[in-house]
Formats: structure tokens, sequence, C-alpha cells
């Protein structure tokens, strides 16, 4: 029989020629050139190469068996357990490991294999799960970069919390469209927990100006996250702001003067506990009154309240195409509902502060307005 001879002619073969062997006898075997009989002895010769000394004999039997269904189970899944760089075949191409194999793989080896399995031209969610949970940055970097890979919100979450330190890292989640709302945020404290650390940043400002520029910058930015946002994930981002202490009555001035009406009425159902329906109703076509009561169930003071429903009153008519405003013409209003525009006497004692962060949101607004029209004159 060939396959007898081929086994007693290993013992004698140099590593060059039992590699090729190995290689030639795997193919044989998966291409169906082998009879029933000859096919039995090959798949137990397969067997024994598993324990060739050399990693070379072993690697190319991996890489001969890596893409077929027809491979013996029992050899391939040695193959899976062997070093590095007899491994790496099977883990990237093999149809026979189940996800069950591959998450243990997962949990036992070190990144660079863990990205191979990270690879794989498809990656089922719990192997991307396991990858998500206990993976190397090296390892999560090659499955954000996977087009096959199919990765649930919480592994987003759990990639993001874990390795958002990672500067590539971040790049890669924040370009990828599935990436949840308070991913997005999460990550958007990372950058400002960087910047607020930067040598050249802190020689340039100072630890306190630097800190209060960033956490400006962060608060700001959020506003386009809730943008990228899609309403069914507005839940797990009001969660993540509110954990982190971010839901603040200045956060939701700059939702409102903003036009986030959408992400208000979900942070209203949120936190007044009311039913959907009723919270959308009162938003879109409420009494001032009702309305005013609603931002009171969620905590606010009655000042912010009332310059809530004002603004909200600009909003109502935008929707209604009765009028045409943006964030500069509702923070000017609101401004003006607390005697705080230009002209005007001044805001209430009580309505000070409320006034000051009202009309840096305006100044904000006009500074990037006044930005975006001189970069549209340039470009004409």
């Amino acid at each position: 029989m060939v396959v007898r001879q081929f086994l007693q002619w290993l013992n004698s073969a140099r590593v060059s020629e039992r590699a090729a062997a190995a290689a030639a006898l795997a193919r044989a075997f998966v291409e169906h050139e082998l009879p029933f009989e000859d096919r039995c002895a090959a798949e137990a010769a397969m067997t024994l190469l598993l324990d060739d000394p050399s990693p070379k004999v072993r690697a190319a039997l991996s890489e001969a068996l890596s893409m077929s269904r027809n491979a013996p189970i029992q050899v391939v899944s040695a193959l899976a357990s062997d070093q590095p760089e007899v491994s790496q075949y099977v883990l990237v191409r093999s149809p026979l490991l189940t996800d069950l194999d591959l998450i243990d793989r997962v949990a036992i080896s070190s990144g660079t294999l863990q990205a191979l399995i990270a690879s794989r031209p498809v990656v089922s969610m719990g192997v991307a799960a396991a990858i998500a949970e206990v993976g190397e940055v090296e390892a999560c970097a090659a499955l954000l970069q996977n087009g096959g890979a199919q990765i649930a919100s919480l592994s987003f979450r759990r990639i993001a919390e874990r390795h958002g330190e990672d500067a590539r890292l971040r790049e890669l989640l924040l370009a990828d469209p599935r990436l949840p709302g308070d991913c997005r945020h999460l990550l958007l404290m990372f950058v400002g927990a960087a910047l607020s650390k930067s040598p050249l940043v802190l020689a340039l400002m100072g630890q306190a100006r630097a800190e209060h520029v960033t956490r400006d910058a962060c608060t700001r930015a959020s506003l386009m996250v809730i943008d990228r946002t899609d309403p069914a994930e507005h839940e797990a981002l009001i969660g993540h702001l509110r954990l982190r202490g971010d839901l603040t009555p200045g956060f939701l001035v700059r939702v409102v003067a903003h036009g986030k009406i959408d992400f208000l009425g979900s942070v209203l159902i949120e936190l007044s506990g009311f039913p959907e329906t009723r919270v959308r109703a009162l938003l879109a076509s409420g009494r001032d009154v009702a309305v005013a009561a609603l931002f009171r169930a969620c905590g606010l003071a009655d000042n912010f309240a009332n310059v809530f429903v004002h603004a909200l009153k600009t909003w109502r008519k935008v929707a209604k195409g009765e009028c045409v405003a943006g964030a500069q013409e509702v923070s000017w209003l609101m401004l003006k509902y607390l005697g705080a525009a230009p002209g005007q006497p001044g805001p209430a004692e009580e309505d000070r502060e409320l006034a000051a962060l009202i009309k840096a949101i305006h100044l904000d607004v006009l500074r990037e307005n006044a930005r975006t029209h001189a970069l549209e004159i340039a470009a004409a």
C-alpha cells in the first residue's frame, strides 16, 4: 500500500521531504483521490504526523487541511491547539472548528492567535463577544476591521471600556457606523482625558484651564454623538450619561437650544417614568402648564422648566414650517426670555447662572456659524 510505504519512509526522510509529503497526503485525502482502504490508512498517517518533531511538517499538514470540510476532525482539532506557526492556518480558515472551539482558543491564546481568529471570513456574535471580553488590543483591532464579523452592541461597549485609552482602537471604533451612541460618548471622555493630560496642552494652558476647556469640548461633542445615535439606542446613551454624572441640567440646556427634541423626549421618559405616548404628545402639542409640570417632574428647577417651554414653542413652529430658526435664533430667544439679551436690563439673580450658560451656548453657535460661512465663501 502507498500509505504503508509512506509511513516506513518517514523515519529516514528529511524535514523538507516530510513536509512536502504531509501536504501531498493531506491534499489527496481531502480531494478524495484515495480508495477507501487507503483513506483510512491516510487518516491514521496524518494522526501520526501530529507527533512529528518539526513544526514545519505539522504546519504543512495544517495548511493543506485548513479549508476542507472533509478533513479529519481530530487532526484539525489537534492542529488548532498546536503552536502558532502551525495552528494559524486552521484557526483562520477551517470550517470544522465550531464557535465553542474558537471561544476556547480565544480564552487561552495570546493576542496574535486571537487576532487570527478575529480575522476569519465569518465571525459569529458569540466569538466576537469572547474577543471583546478577553481579547488583547491586537485582536480587538482585527475584529473591528473584519467586515464579516457580527458584533453586538454589548461587545462594542466592552471593547470601548477595556481598550478605550488606545488611540488606534478608538479610531477604529469611531469609524464603525454600528457603534452605539453611549460608546461614542465614552470614547469622547477618553479623548478628553488624554488631551487634559497632554504635556503640550498643560504647558500652554495650565491644568485647571486645560480641564475646563476639554470638559466643555466634550460636552459640545456629546451633541454630535446624539445626531449619530439611532433612536433605539437613546436609552443606552442616557443610562451611560447618568452613570457618568453627565446628564445635568446644563447639558439639557444645550440639548434644547440645539433642537434635539427627540432625544429630549427620551430623557424625559427615562427621568419621569411617564408613558412614552404621553411625553411625546406633551412635547408636540401640550399646553405650557402641562409641559412645565413634566420638566419639574424630572427634577428641573422652575427657571429651567420655564425657559425650556419657551424654546420648545419655537421648535414646534420650525417643525410645522411656520418659521425658520436654528440654535442661534433659539438661544437668543432663550436669553431674551430671561432678560439677558443685549439691550435688556439683565437676568434676575436666580437666573444669572442659567443666563450665563445660554449666553456661552449662543456665542459658540455664532462662532461656528461664522466659521462655516467663511469656509463657504472661501470654497466658492
